[in-house]
């Protein structure tokens, strides 16, 4: 039974942080990439981040490269969006999928996401 399982969203204040993590079960994440996305209210759905499993390449979307870090921790099964310098145009719900042993846009599975709200 494959999941993925996101936590860590909640209210910062701009420019605070938040790290957001990802709980993977029913296969080893060492062979998968893992995508993080997002989606405002009245927005299109939006490619954050994207670790693939080999050699844990990484690629960010412009709007968030310098502030977010993803990484992986393979004996826990778990991936990590690390967010720095919060603004509010930064508020969505955050999601996690897979899509394979690639980064594309073509999920197989998806988390119910975690809510991060930027605001004063």
């Amino acid at each position: 039974q494959v999941q993925l399982v996101e936590s860590g969203g909640g209210l910062v204040q701009p420019g605070g942080s938040l790290r957001l993590s990802c709980a993977v079960s029913g296969f080893t994440l060492d062979d998968y990439a893992i995508t993080w996305l997002r989606q405002a209210p009245g927005k299109e759905r939006e490619g954050v981040s994207c670790i693939s499993s080999s050699v844990g390449t990484t690629i960010y979307g412009d709007s968030v490269k310098g502030r977010f870090t993803i990484s992986r921790d393979n004996a826990k099964n778990t991936v990590y969006l690390q967010m720095n310098s919060l603004k509010p145009e930064d508020t969505a719900v955050y999601y996690c999928a897979t899509s394979g042993r690639i980064c594309r846009d073509e999920y197989v599975y998806w988390g119910q996401g975690t809510q991060v709200t930027v605001s004063s």
